[in-house]
């Protein structure tokens, strides 16, 4: 995060952006240790900082530019939560095919693995498995659900 943190300030002095360090620190953690998402997000928080104040960016100006944005603190963006909310709540967690979760959400299958899944395995969200994708616990957890696998009732003990 760190390193991410010096590129966002970085970028910002290229770009003739004002940002104090704390600013660049919430920008960096929400960018998915990508330096281009980085990059765009910046972009996205300067527009934001130029709109509502005096264009400098901040920790507090960071946080509230990219909740706006509907960029969570693990980074995820609104497809990324389409993506977990569909899988969780409209096939109990999978294991569910590519092909079925691209026609749920209308969005392109290329889109969904090449953009999508990547960060969301390397985070454990979702497992790949010869049957098809499947929600981890912490996909669960992160939506604020709890995974019906995990329950017991009076027949499953």
């Amino acid at each position: 995060v760190k390193d991410l943190q010096k590129i966002v300030q970085r970028s910002a002095d290229i770009l003739g952006i004002q940002i104090e360090i704390t600013g660049a620190l919430e920008i960096a953690k929400r960018s998915r240790g990508t330096p281009r998402i980085a990059n765009r997000l910046l972009r996205r928080v300067r527009d934001f900082a130029d709109v509502k104040t005096d264009g400098v960016i901040h920790q507090q100006l960071a946080h509230e530019a990219l909740i706006t944005l509907k960029v969570d603190e693990r980074g995820l963006e609104q497809l990324d939560r389409d993506y977990l909310s569909i899988m969780t709540q409209k096939f109990s967690g999978g294991p569910v095919g590519l092909d079925t979760l691209s026609t749920a959400i209308g969005e392109e299958r290329g889109t969904l693995e090449d953009m999508v899944e990547p960060y969301l395995i390397q985070q454990g969200f979702i497992m790949r498995t010869p049957r098809g994708r499947s929600a981890t616990d912490l996909a669960y957890s992160h939506l604020g659900l709890t995974n019906p696998a995990n329950t017991k009732d009076l027949f499953n003990e």
